[in-house]
Parts: structure tokens; C-alpha cells; sequence
């Protein structure tokens, strides 16, 4: 396969470092807040948000309140989003249902899908407020019939960010908390005197957040790995640097740790997204964090074809892929590691993140090998049930499992076969018997 870098990120090895020391930060206060609870939260409220309030939980007057700072423009625009979040979400919960089948006379087999019971939704404040996240969290959580749904963001300027309130609000939040990073995901999952655990947690966030979350799977459910945000470019001479830089910086300025990469087939644009780049940094005005993510996070790599290309892209499964190609319905079918697919110069990942309908919380880390990002589907559990209407299905189907119970050396399964067999089909087996 021949492939080229014009630009390299930093070494693995200075990632994996990085990614250590936040791994050790993570545990000990993950640890701190299920010993100490509220007082561990609030501590670390006001070492890293310097916000201590009487409570953390938002009344309905203070919800009021803060949704009455926010414009009629900017709550119309969420409403907007949200109206397109909705109607994915409903078109994909309609796609999924319930079944049962009768795989022999008398044999009923079947499964129900059930809504996780409580959800905790993390939306990230910080430098950006993700006003968006809420929508992709706790609207898609109530569409899908989750009971209870808690949402937590950080507090932005000593207090709750009005715009992000409203979201929850707006979106279906039954409680909603003024809390930022580690404390609010562990204090979901984990509870505390004051906040009830959750089933699941779901929300995208910081290297800590995702890393807190990674450390409380298994306690509760999570949606999936989301860490810093990733984009790549698939690009040919279809498109120009213009595009493609701007669709690189646009995902860099998430944070310091951004990847950001580039793939294509042609040398000219690969060098001028380069230049374009330089250019774009000079005026861009959130250019020192686009350019820390560019400089350390940041790939460049010139493939020899559309295959080599291809399968560069899946092996490192980014989160968000922008195609730009004479090919992008190709891409489309043969893609199959990745987050999300935006295909065509007149789409971008900036559609995606805020309003065109899809999720925007998606698989990072190469987390896309193995799940898609959240939807509607993640909130349900899929449940089986089995039933027997006949003698003698009951019958013959315990001749069959105490069989094979017994292949595996297992009595007294074999047993729950052999009661059946001898109450519904009239004989009388003893241990084992209706394995000869």
C-alpha cells in the first residue's frame, strides 16, 4: 500500500503518557466521591468551576428563570434542532420492535425492547458550551420513553448557562444539575446523599469525562467511548483547499487534543490544504487552540488510490469522516469503522453537531470498530422471554436439553428437563434418563 505523510501527529507514546496521568487523576476522585459523596462534589465544584451553591440542582423557577435570559431567536433556533433530532429519533424508534415468533408447534419465543429506567446526561460547558449536546442526549433519551432523565453541565460565568438549561428544558429533562467534569458523571453514576444514581450515563466530554466514564462502566451503562472530538477528510481534485482546511481547523478548535487528519490521492491539494491551513490560522479567531490540535494532533497522508485511501481511513476509524470525492456513494458502502459519514462538499460536520437531525455524540479512539454513536436504540434493552403452550412441545423439548445438559456433565440442569418430560409427556425419567 503506498502512502505518504506530508504532516505528522505526535508519538503514541506522548499520547499514551498524557493519557495515563489523566487515567490516575480520574480513579482518585472517582474514588474520593464514593467515599465522601456530597461534601467530596461540592469540594470539587469549587476547585475546578469555583462554584459552591446552596444546592446543585436546579428548581423549576430556576429553570424559568434562566430560559428567560435566552433570546426568542436563539430558542427558536433550538427549538428547530430539536424538531430535527426529533424526527430521526422517532424514524429510528419506529424501526425497532418488538417480536415473537413460534419456532415449533407449541414453542413461543420472543423479545421486548425496555427503556433504561434512569439515564444521567452529561453536556459539556467549559470553553464551548455544547448547547447541542443536550438535544443529542436527554431529547433522544425522551423519545425514547426513558422514565427518568437527569442532565448535568458545568456552570459557565459562576452560573448556570441559560441557552443550555433551556435545551435540557426544552428537550426533556426531569432534573437538571450546575455541574461540571469528573464530579458530575461520577456523582450521576455513583450518587450521593443528594443525587439518586443512574442506570446510564451518555454524553460527550473532555478527556476526563471520558475517561471517568470508561472507569464507571459496569457500574452503570455508558453510550459509548467519547473523548476528544476527531475529524478526517477524504478528499480528491473534485474539491479545494479552501474546503477541506476549513473542514479540518473546524474540528480542531474543540480542544488542545483534537485530531485532525487528512486523506487523499492528490499531492497539489494535499500541499495547498497545508498553506491554506497557515493561512486560515492567522485569522481564524479560536486559532491558538485549532492550532495546538493542528501542530500535535494534526495528519497529513497522500495515498497512492481510492483503495489505499479506503483502508487507511478504516483502520483508524475516525469519529467524524467528510468525504469529498468523484466516489463518496463508494465510500459510503465499503466504509465500515468510523463514527459518522458526511458525504458531499455541501454537507460538513458542523451540520451534524448542531442541527441536521443525526447524533452527535459518537465513537472516538477507534471506539467505531465496534459501535455506532448514540441513538435512540441505546436507551433500549432488548429482553428475551420464551413460553411453552403444549404437553408435548414441553416433552420434547426436555428430551433434547436434558440430553445435551448431560453432554456437559450438568444433573441438575438435566434434572429441570427430566420433571417436564415426566409431568407433560407421561414418562418416567430419573437423572440423565432421557439422555439415552
Amino acid at each position: 500500500m503506498g502512502i505518504e505523510f506530508l504532516k505528522r501527529s505526535k508519538p503514541e507514546s506522548e499520547k499514551a503518557e498524557d493519557d495515563a496521568k489523566v487515567r490516575a487523576v480520574v480513579e482518585t476522585t472517582l474514588t474520593d466521591i464514593a467515599a465522601r459523596g456530597d461534601v467530596a462534589v461540592r469540594e470539587l465544584s469549587k476547585r475546578y468551576d469555583n462554584y459552591q451553591p446552596q444546592r446543585f440542582r436546579l428548581t423549576k423557577s430556576e429553570i424559568q428563570a434562566a430560559m428567560n435570559k435566552v433570546s426568542m431567536r436563539d430558542l427558536e433556533d433550538i427549538k428547530f434542532a430539536q424538531a430535527q433530532i426529533r424526527r430521526f429519533a422517532k424514524a429510528q424508534l419506529d424501526s425497532i420492535t418488538d417480536i415473537e415468533v413460534e419456532t415449533l408447534p407449541g414453542v413461543i419465543l420472543g423479545h421486548k425492547n425496555i427503556p433504561v429506567q434512569s439515564v444521567g446526561c452529561y453536556v459539556p460547558g467549559g470553553k464551548f458550551p455544547m448547547v447541542a449536546s443536550a438535544h443529542m442526549s436527554v431529547l433522544t433519551a425522551s423519545v425514547a420513553g426513558v422514565p427518568r432523565i437527569i442532565a448535568a453541565a458545568p456552570p459557565v460565568d459562576g452560573g448556570p448557562h441559560p441557552a443550555i438549561v433551556a435545551a435540557m428544558a426544552m428537550g426533556g429533562a426531569h432534573e437538571i444539575y450546575v455541574l461540571g467534569g469528573i464530579q458530575a458523571v461520577g456523582a450521576m453514576a455513583i450518587g450521593t446523599e443528594s443525587i439518586d444514581p443512574v442506570h446510564m450515563l451518555v454524553g460527550p466530554g473532555n478527556a476526563f469525562v471520558a475517561e471517568a466514564k470508561r472507569q464507571l462502566y459496569g457500574r452503570v451503562g455508558i453510550d459509548l467511548f467519547a473523548g476528544p472530538t476527531e475529524t478526517m477528510v477524504i478528499a480528491d481534485d473534485t474539491v479545494d483547499a479552501e474546503l477541506c482546511a476549513t473542514d479540518l481547523l473546524g474540528q480542531a478548535e474543540h480542544g488542545y487534543n483534537s485530531p485532525a487528519c487528512l486523506i487523499t490521492n492528490s499531492h497539489r491539494l494535499a500541499k495547498n490544504t497545508l498553506s491554506e491551513i497557515d493561512r486560515l490560522l492567522q485569522i481564524l479567531p479560536t486559532s491558538e487552540t485549532a492550532a495546538a490540535s493542528w501542530e500535535n494532533y494534526g495528519d497529513i497522508i497522500v495515498c497512492d488510490s481510492h483503495e489505499d485511501i479506503l483502508k487507511t481511513a478504516n483502520d483508524m476509524a475516525y469519529e467524524h469522516v467528510q468525504v469529498m470525492t468523484a466516489r463518496d456513494d463508494w465510500y459510503l458502502e465499503k466504509m465500515h469503522s468510523y463514527g459518522a459519514l458526511f458525504l458531499g462538499p455541501r454537507t460538513n460536520v458542523a451540520n451534524g453537531d448542531k442541527v441536521i437531525g443525526t447524533n452527535h455524540t459518537l465513537p472516538t479512539k477507534k471506539a467505531g470498530r465496534y459501535t455506532g454513536g448514540l441513538w435512540v436504540g441505546k436507551f433500549l434493552k432488548t429482553h428475551s422471554y420464551q413460553k411453552i403452550t403444549s404437553d408435548e412441545a414441553a416433552a420434547m423439548i426436555g428430551e433434547y436439553g436434558s440430553r445435551l445438559c448431560m453432554l456437559e456433565g450438568f444433573v441438575g440442569h438435566a434434572e429441570q428437563c427430566n420433571v417436564r418430560v415426566r409431568r407433560y409427556g407421561g414418562r418416567n425419567v430419573a437423572y440423565g434418563d432421557a439422555a439415552e
